[in-house]
């Protein structure tokens, strides 16, 4: 597996971190990972529940200093809804 693309979504506010992550996915071949970086308290939500709807996977979610990391990998669904 290679190296995840790296989003940086710190300073942005709901709901745009997950949309600037679904356009990221939309982008995306199945299989390809992104790393999400937020210091948004309520991603630590709306990421997880995106992806639910979604069939993309969430790999991992940590603390990552002020803000959070999350690892995404991109599903086989041939849609991204949001």
């Amino acid at each position: 597996m290679s190296a995840p693309t790296t989003l940086d979504l710190r300073g942005l506010r709901c709901p745009l971190p997950v949309l600037r992550l679904r356009k990221a996915l939309l982008g995306m071949p199945p299989g390809a990972t992104v790393m999400a970086l937020t210091d948004d308290p309520l991603a630590t939500l709306d990421v997880p529940n995106f992806l639910r709807e979604t069939g993309d996977d969430l790999l991992s979610s940590e603390p990552d200093g002020s803000g959070h990391r999350f690892v995404v990998r991109r599903g086989n669904e041939t849609e991204t809804t949001g």
